[in-house]
């Protein structure tokens, strides 16, 4: 009874339940009809064709000032390297418009083709809302196709004003080389009345500042000379600890290596000179960061900071190449006094082009008139000049009996000539008012000539280091010797490595700052790395660096997670499920191969490689196998499967039907086996899948091998055995598990016949042992007097009763006497005797 107040308040609670879901399903549906409305007054999200749409209106107009901006700027470098930037910029964004609307334009493309055409006259109407769907899809496909149009246009345009801005910078620069100014008595006067006047605006500006710095500038300025001093020394000793015996030549190796000649000369001239340039150019930053430089001592700063670092790195160069001090480090085959005189020459001549650097920079800096710096490089140039001519009539080469103490002999005839016409031409373009010309040969002869030289030692470094064993004798040789336990096969190919970074180094120093000695600037560097790294156009294929090492380090992940989870399956899940050894190999064989296909394409696609181009390829490979290529595709599978399952491996001892010995390599075509007559047999790798292949080698090298022994009748069985068990216990090379033993076979016909059987680690050496341990066997048998006995035959043959023998080819051995003989006596039987009659009825036996 007091379940019925229960099952009544249940009812009456689902009921009220199911009556308010139906009241409010009812309101909902009644409110239906206000959504749309309240949709139509929400803003739209734009789609991506009008995206696309704005981003082209906006690109235009960005156009335009780019346009506006390159001929106002048309005589300014600086300001048309920005503009190039953008325009490049500009460019890519773009081709990424298009690019973004290729999606869409293909999935339309596609339902088009599902569609299919209008029906024609007379075929049955379709369906209105077939016929609506193909109206907009046509209708979008044609605005797709304007947007991507106004694209290209702006792409074609774009790339019009660069080509518009390489052409004003080429100019421009020809220009300031190629512009002649009149060389007078009263051009000179100007200039040194400008001289004067711009020393003393200098020096009161100077010293003005300075008093400014030590009064409200003091602290900013002893830290940032504080920081960019502990910067620089935490490269430098990094470099020591690193490159210490590259960067100090040793006085007591009498005889250094060439190797060592140049690791020293390149590495320290690189680690120092960039030493010296993260001071400098951190001084600059932190000064310039804390306010302690005015704009109008900044510019001087700057070029005081450039100056004194390429004096320092042409004194480095010139210490490391010619070596004037310590002629055995020498590079270049120089008397001693003809290295100091020419690296005197070239470090004067550096030093005139830093002043004229300096000079030039502070008259910029303090609004000299054109003359001055006219003049000043004017007398920089017939220095430069006067010193090439000076050092082409010296003696600097080394004497033909080798002392570098001895005086010296004359350059070679053609490279005095050289010096003395470069000379002669500097002087001449500098006169005739090519100042401009004239200064910047000089600088490039110096700086460029510094930079290439020490390219060049950087490269010669890499080959002589990456050479055959030749790594094996360095410092840094011994210590990856001592550090990682390294062999010599190991060494040289570290050897290998180092020398291509080495190439590596010297060349992303040296090209860059070369680009930037003939006139390049940073954002033009910054653009040509970009587009090596992002886009490299061979025809119409295009290539980026970046996506492809991109798709080799995902490749080499997904690969690793691969083998990680491979094993993770083999010897966790598997193992602990007690599966089959077999179904373990397969699923993990199977896991590899999926694991390696989905590594591949991730790595292709990362690399921006279109994997539909691979259609056409697998069509016509599908053409070619269906006319005769199934061979070599059979052969080629094969090979990857026996490549991946490796059955055998290079090094095993195999049979097969064709061939018997070592596998020496194993293509993806045939797999080439050396006989043990040292004979090449190349066999087809479908053969080797679908026959039977043993492999004596296949888990490991152990194996049986046998020396079968037969001893005479009156021999102790027991003896035997002992004794070759014994012979065998001797030898190193046997396996004492399994142990030795010997079977003792069979009775023979005049023998006891035993078999020694023995296992050996390595089936290689069977021959030696079989061979030492017969030896030995002989010897003991001798010893303890046990014979080997020889095979033996008893014939008996009987004299014929009949009195003549006609058929000489008849059986004598047919049981029956021949008259006139006596049958054979018993102590004759052991000996094999056959007898017959001559042609004259004589006997002959």
């Amino acid at each position: 009874m007091r379940l019925r107040p229960i099952l009544l308040r249940t009812i009456l609670l689902l009921t009220l339940a199911v009556a308010g879901a139906h009241f409010r399903g009812a309101a909902a549906f009644a409110q239906e009809p206000q959504a749309p409305a309240a949709a139509a007054q929400a803003p739209l999200a734009d789609t991506p064709f009008d995206q696309a749409a704005k981003e082209i209106d906006k690109a235009k107009v960005q156009l335009t000032a780019l346009q506006d901006g390159a001929k106002q700027n048309a005589d300014n470098d600086d300001a048309l390297v920005g503009l190039a930037t953008k325009a490049d910029e500009l460019s890519r964004a773009v081709i990424t418009i298009s690019v973004n609307l290729r999606p869409r334009f293909d999935q339309i493309k596609n339902r088009l083709a599902e569609i299919g055409d209008p029906p024609k006259d007379g075929q049955p109407p379709e369906a209105k809302i077939v016929t609506d769907e193909r109206n907009a899809l046509t209708a979008e496909r044609a605005q797709i196709n304007a947007v991507t149009g106004d694209a290209e246009n702006l792409s074609i345009a774009v790339t019009k004003l660069l080509n518009e801005i390489i052409e004003m910078r080429r100019r421009l620069f020809a220009d300031t080389l190629f512009r002649r100014t009149e060389i007078s008595v009263s051009v000179l006067d100007d200039a040194v009345s400008a001289f004067v006047h711009e020393a003393g605006e200098f020096s009161q500006a100077l010293s003005s500042w300075a008093s400014f710095v030590w009064k409200f500038k003091r602290f900013p300025l002893f830290a940032a000379i504080f920081l960019s001093l502990a910067s620089a020394l935490i490269l430098l000793s990094g470099s020591y600890r690193l490159f210490g015996s590259y960067l100090r030549r040793d006085e007591a190796i009498e005889n250094p290596s060439y190797i060592g000649r140049l690791s020293i000369a390149f590495w320290s001239t690189l680690i120092r000179t960039l030493a010296l340039s993260v001071l400098l150019v951190t001084s600059f930053f932190f000064l310039n960061s804390f306010n302690v430089l005015r704009p109008d001592i900044a510019p001087v700063i700057g070029a005081l900071f450039a100056a004194i670092g390429l004096v320092y790195f042409v004194g480095r160069f010139v210490n490391a190449i010619f070596a004037p001090n310590e002629p055995h480090w020498r590079l270049v085959r120089l008397s001693n006094l003809g290295a100091r005189s020419i690296g005197y020459c070239v470090l004067a001549m550096a030093i005139v082009n830093a002043l004229d650097y300096l000079f030039g920079t502070i008259g910029e800096a303090m609004g000299s008139p054109l003359v001055l710096t006219v003049v000043r490089s004017l007398i920089a140039a017939l220095i430069i000049g006067l010193i090439l001519i000076a050092a082409s009539f010296g003696k600097p080469m080394l004497a033909k009996n080798g002392d570098p103490d001895a005086p010296g002999r004359h350059w070679p005839r053609g490279m005095g000539i050289i010096l003395r016409v470069v000379g002669a031409g500097l002087i001449l373009t500098a006169l005739t008012g090519y100042v401009g010309l004239a200064r910047f040969v000089a600088t490039q002869l110096i700086i460029t000539g510094a930079v290439v030289a020490t390219m060049y030692v950087g490269l010669l470094s890499g080959k002589a280091i990456s050479k055959q064993e030749s790594f094996g004798d360095t410092f840094f040789a011994s210590f990856l010797t001592r550090r990682f336990k390294l062999g010599p096969v190991a060494i040289d190919q570290a050897g290998l490595l180092v020398g291509l970074a080495i190439y590596a180094v010297a060349l992303l120093v040296g090209i860059p700052l070369i680009l930037l000695l003939w006139g390049f600037h940073v954002q033009d560097l910054q653009l040509i790395a970009y587009r090596l790294f992002t886009e490299v156009r061979l025809g119409g294929i295009s290539i980026s660096l970046l996506g492809i090492c991109t798709g080799i380090l995902l490749f080499a992940g997904v690969y690793l997670l691969t083998r990680w989870l491979q094993r993770w399956l083999d010897g966790n899940v598997m193992a602990r499920s007690h599966v089959d050894l077999g179904v373990r190999n397969s699923v993990k064989t199977g896991i590899g191969y999926l694991g390696v296909g989905i590594a591949a394409i991730i790595g292709v696609s990362a690399a921006g490689i279109d994997l539909s181009s691979f259609a056409l390829v697998a069509s016509a490979l599908s053409v070619g196998i269906g006319f005769g290529l199934q061979n070599i595709v059979s052969n080629f599978v094969s090979g990857l499967i026996l490549l991946v399952e490796r059955p055998f491996k290079v090094g095993d001892h195999v049979v097969s039907g064709t061939a018997e010995g070592i596998v020496k390599r194993i293509s993806v075509r045939a797999t080439e086996i050396e006989t043990f007559r040292k004979q090449a047999i190349i066999v087809p790798n479908s053969e080797l899948i679908n026959g039977l292949v043993g492999n004596w080698t296949h888990r490991n090298k152990i194996g049986r091998s046998e020396i079968p022994v037969s001893v005479a009748y009156n021999a102790d069985p027991q003896q035997v055995m002992d004794i070759l068990l014994e012979l065998t216990a001797k030898i190193p090379l046997v396996m004492r598990n399994p142990e030795p033993h010997v079977e003792f076979l069979r009775f023979g016909p005049y023998s006891l016949d035993f078999e020694l059987r023995f296992f050996l680690a390595d089936m290689g050496d069977g021959m030696t042992v079989r061979n030492n341990l017969r030896i030995e066997i002989l010897k003991r048998f001798k010893a303890e007097g046990i014979e080997i006995p020889l095979p033996q035959t008893d014939l008996t043959i009987h004299r014929d009763a009949r009195p003549a023998f006609a058929d000489a080819g008849r059986d004598l051995s047919d049981g029956q006497e021949i008259p006139g003989d006596k049958p054979m006596e018993e102590e004759e039987r052991p000996v094999r005797q056959l007898r017959g009659r001559r042609a004259d009825g004589s006997l002959k036996s």
